[in-house]
């Protein structure tokens, strides 16, 4: 059917809050608390209003063996069965959309008989297995960092899927696959597309790709759905990516895609950071839904029960408290309080600042050694022998304790 005879698009939006839950370890670069948020900023930015929002039915063990081995499921299920707990089919058949999102999907390195590449479960390819039952030939588009190897793998030897995937390859990047001469083999040669990409590569060079292509592709191929892979480590600073990607670039991809008006299924996927992560697919929630958002971040107010929490939690502590604790006072010695300076002449009378301070440290220094040194020096050797004493600062007013006294500076004669 051609959407472009209709109105305004309709759009679905998948979530289940139980996905940013999960966590692949301490250190591990996956982070599924991405997913919650960028549903957060969703949310907020009231993006929500504007789609039919629905919550995932978890996946059967027969869905997932239309692609994966049985064995393989089989041995998943025993390493975390309550995975596998509680399925509750509800999908009706007929809620049709122009779009579906989905930001907890797209793990394409998934393999027949094998995890691979932090991907489990090869949501992608199982999407598009239901997809063939309605659609004649469907078009895979990925634009993660990482070539789709998993998705290539699966309908390589067929034409009903074509693959088109843009990626990092070379120097032993993961996964190793995608140079330009994997073009699929049997009913599916040249049905497999890579564009293999460098490092650093930024948004105008990426538009000057990505656009052409899909647009041939699109206009050979005439696909009747298409499922895009909007992997975000391709973003640049992305843990573990190397291309210079603008979260603007990477909206460019989903907004062009979007303008052809053939159905569309938009899959998540890599991205590391997870910061960039969520401010990326949410902007491309808006794209989808063609509506603009602020660049500013919208206000989410603290819940009360947090701040509650907090304060009950600060409170406790404060009970443990026995009483307010108190320090010694310890005795000053006498002579150090008793001692006095009589020999400061009026600041009136003062004579040239040098002359004025060499006379005070002489003097300070004749009355501590003799009380503390049983010693007494000469003034006159003093002279002799210190000629140019003289203070580091510029007066010297009141100098009671011998400690708090600034350092003496001794010249070169």
């Amino acid at each position: 059917q051609d959407l472009s005879l209709r109105m305004t698009n309709r759009t679905s939006y998948f979530y289940d809050p139980d996905v940013g839950n999960f966590h692949y370890g301490a250190g591990h670069p996956m982070k599924p608390h991405r997913l919650s948020l960028t549903h957060s900023l969703v949310l907020h930015y009231g993006l929500y209003k504007k789609m039919m929002v629905f919550k995932p039915y978890k996946a059967s063990q027969h869905d997932m063996c239309r692609f994966h081995s049985e064995d393989y499921i089989d041995f998943l299920q025993k390493v975390s069965p309550n995975n596998m707990q509680g399925f509750t089919k509800s999908l009706n058949t007929f809620n049709i959309c122009d779009i579906a999102i989905n930001w907890a999907g797209g793990l394409h390195h998934a393999k027949k008989f094998e995890a691979s590449g932090f991907c489990y479960v090869n949501d992608i390819v199982i999407s598009i297995l239901e997809l063939l039952k309605y659609h004649p030939r469907v078009l895979y588009i990925d634009i993660d960092i990482h070539h789709g190897d998993g998705v290539q793998e699966a309908f390589y030897l067929t034409d009903r899927v074509m693959t088109v995937s843009f990626h990092k390859y070379g120097n032993y990047f993961f996964p190793g696959t995608g140079d330009m001469y994997e073009v699929g083999a049997e009913s599916g040669r040249y049905y497999c597309l890579n564009v293999p990409l460098r490092d650093g590569i930024d948004d105008q060079s990426y538009r000057q790709l990505f656009q052409p292509v899909i647009k041939q592709v699109v206009d050979f191929y005439q696909p009747t759905c298409i499922v895009l892979q909007c992997g975000a480590d391709s973003l640049g600073c992305d843990r573990l990516g190397c291309f210079n990607l603008s979260i603007r670039g990477h909206g460019e991809c989903v907004e062009f895609v979007k303008s052809f008006k053939i159905p569309l299924l938009v899959l998540g996927g890599g991205g590391y950071t997870v910061r960039n992560v969520a401010r990326c697919w949410t902007f491309e929630t808006s794209l989808l839904l063609d509506e603009s958002i602020s660049d500013e971040l919208p206000y989410m107010p603290v819940p009360l029960q947090y701040l509650e929490q907090i304060r009950q939690t600060v409170f406790e502590n404060l009970k443990m408290l026995n009483h307010a604790p108190s320090v010694q006072i310890h005795d000053v010695p006498s002579d150090m309080l008793s001692y006095e300076r009589n020999d400061e002449p009026d600041p009136d009378e003062r004579g040239g600042e040098e002359n004025y301070t060499r006379s005070v440290h002489l003097n300070f220094l004749n009355e501590w050694t003799r009380k503390y040194c049983n010693q007494s020096l000469d003034l006159g050797l003093s002279n002799v022998c210190f000629p140019h004493v003289q203070s580091v600062t510029k007066s010297f007013e009141h100098p009671k304790f011998p400690f708090s006294q600034p350092p003496l500076r001794f010249k070169s004669s």
